[in-house]
């Protein structure tokens, strides 16, 4: 039963995101025929992962904690695991998970920091504050948190291993990044839709609480359409291959997605399919803009 809550709280299925993101910069790398450090290569994905860990059991402890868990509906998506209301002797053990995932995170940060230069120490400071900042301070600023995801997923993640691998950071890196940021913004921001009224209740200042469900649609659809059109733009400047056309095919599921938040806005949450085809497009647009770029 421990094994359990711990790995629920982990948040295994959402895991795959950080894997992918490193894999679009490696991407980028092997196209620039820069040899790769596989040692380096796997340091990374492992403070990465290390890093997402901490996010979630951190986020999972602190909404036990302010009683959010308790007021939440779950759902696939949002509301959080569930799993320490009905075991909250474990609460302190997911507290220890998440300091210590965070400490195996600063440790590799460091040595891959010794290995590559300063230049990758404004990145780390950045993803060390989001992690622990992202719950009890970043959801009560309705624009850091709308940005946060995109930023820590996308740009540092991105543009960190580029650095790692090639030992310095390129403006395609950068252009590049700026894709999972829009997107990965569009799945958290989607996925507080169902959990307004019980954010609000412990002090969250989301975007959607701030501004309303029909101002966060715009902001989705915006995102979205910068997202797609940056591809586009990349295509036709040559700066990724024509192949990276693929990329463009998770577009359905965004558009699907948005159909959803804008005919159920908060009761998105009973209807998981567009949630879901949010989450999916997240995922698959930077593992097939990752992969076209590597045969393209």
């Amino acid at each position: 039963m421990q094994l359990k809550v711990i790995i629920q709280t982990i948040r295994p299925s959402f895991l795959v995101l950080t894997p992918i993101c490193v894999f679009l910069s490696l991407s980028i790398a092997l196209s620039t025929q820069s040899p790769i450090n596989l040692l380096m290569f796997a340091l990374v994905l492992i403070g990465a992962t290390s890093a997402h860990i901490s996010v979630n059991t951190l986020n999972e402890y602190y909404d036990f904690k302010s009683g959010l868990d308790l007021q939440t509906k779950k759902t696939p998506f949002s509301g959080g695991s569930g799993a320490l209301p009905s075991k909250p002797e474990m609460s302190n053990v997911i507290l220890i998970i998440g300091l210590v995932t965070l400490m195996v995170t600063v440790a590799i940060g460091v040595y891959l920091m010794m290995e590559s230069g300063l230049q990758l120490l404004p990145i780390g400071i950045v993803g060390v504050v989001l992690i622990i900042t992202y719950t009890q301070w970043l959801n009560r600023s309705p624009f850091l948190c709308l940005i946060a995801p995109g930023l820590g997923f996308g740009v540092l993640m991105v543009v960190g291993t580029q650095i790692v691998l090639t030992g310095r950071h390129t403006l395609l890196a950068w252009l590049i990044s700026l894709i999972p940021f829009f997107l990965i913004n569009n799945l958290l921001l989607l996925n507080q839709y169902p959990d307004i009224t019980a954010d609000a209740s412990v002090g969250r200042n989301t975007f959607p609480i701030a501004f309303g469900l029909k101002q966060s649609n715009i902001i989705y659809a915006v995102f979205m359409v910068s997202a797609y059109s940056l591809i586009l733009l990349l295509i036709t400047k040559e700066y990724i291959p024509t192949l990276s056309i693929i990329a463009l095919i998770p577009m359905l599921l965004s558009l699907f997605a948005l159909i959803g938040a804008i005919k159920y806005l908060d009761n998105i949450g009973e209807f998981p399919i567009y949630m879901a085809a949010n989450v999916a497009a997240a995922t698959l647009v930077p593992l097939l803009l990752g992969i076209s770029i590597v045969y393209g």
